[in-house]
């Protein structure tokens, strides 16, 4: 299917990366699109610089640590070269601002994701991005890159269909689709049993661990699903855009592989380019925004 905003309400027989949508199974049920905004975190607080003990003297007032916008592991702008084949089962450790929970991911389940899924944390493509998506009793979705630069580099990447061997039960993790044949960086998490999506192509390659759910269920959900989100401003102007619309939306801080520890270590996230601080430089406060 086409790409779409999430202005119009549109009633769809299948979920997609542009908001998971369903035919309408008991009533007339119509889903549409959600959009999530995430906030940088602050300025580190300046370190105090010691101070002579014979002396009174006092030092001048050392200027505040310069403030940085998140930068992002380097090797996720060539997706080309980021496939390495998972481990059997592996653990992933999500830290969120509602609370942490893990997800075990099972490799048989579904092979193909299970390894865009594993080469998507272990460069923590999903670090700093929102939960743009959160339809009560349904799902919850997230996925796209709070940086322009690397939602584009991910745009046509996409993945094969793995055959759907475990249902969509309450707790399972799924790449979200546009169609057939068409996952990329994109997942939901069930709220509830969707068995119907079963049939239609979506599946699960994990599922969220013991009362993690709990967390899951807080991210933010009250904008609506017809909020008027839309994924492809997200992808082209990052987290900012959804900072400014939907500043209430939950964000993913940090999504990491801890078991079992990647064997070689992958590339570490640059540093972000300092700028030279004149002499007497005056601290200044920061913020930031999501796709």
């Amino acid at each position: 299917m086409t790409n779409s905003t999430s202005k119009t309400t549109v009633q769809l027989s299948r979920f997609t990366k542009y908001g998971l949508a369903i035919a309408s199974i008991a009533a007339t049920a119509s889903l549409g699109f959600a959009v999530l905004a995430q906030t940088p975190a602050p300025a580190a607080a300046p370190k105090s610089s010691s101070q002579s003990s014979t002396t009174a003297t006092k030092k001048p007032a050392t200027a505040g640590a310069a403030t940085h916008a998140p930068t992002y592991d380097r090797a996720l702008l060539h997706p080309a070269l980021l496939k390495d084949k998972a481990p059997d089962t592996y653990v992933v450790k999500f830290v969120t601002t509602r609370g942490d929970f893990t997800i075990t991911v099972n490799r048989a389940w579904a092979p193909l994701g299970a390894d865009r899924f594993y080469n998507l944390v272990r460069h923590h493509f999903y670090d700093n991005a929102v939960v743009f998506r959160a339809v009560p009793n349904f799902v919850t979705q997230f996925g796209i890159s709070s940086y322009p630069a690397v939602s584009t580099a991910w745009k046509k990447t996409e993945i094969k269909d793995d055959p759907v061997i475990q249902s969509n039960k309450k707790g399972a993790i799924v790449f979200a689709t546009a169609g057939p044949n068409t996952r990329t960086t994109q997942v939901f998490i069930n709220l509830k049993d969707n068995a119907f999506l079963d049939k239609t192509g979506f599946a699960p390659f994990g599922t969220v661990d013991g009362d993690g759910m709990k967390v899951v269920e807080m991210f933010y959900d009250q904008y609506g699903d017809n909020a008027g989100i839309d994924q492809d401003q997200i992808e082209k102007t990052g987290k900012p855009y959804l900072d400014k619309g939907f500043p209430k939306l939950d964000v993913i801080k940090s999504a990491t592989i801890i078991s079992p520890v990647p064997t070689a270590t992958p590339s570490a996230k640059p540093k972000p380019a300092t700028t030279a601080k004149p002499a007497s430089a005056t601290a200044k406060p920061s913020s930031t925004p999501n796709q």
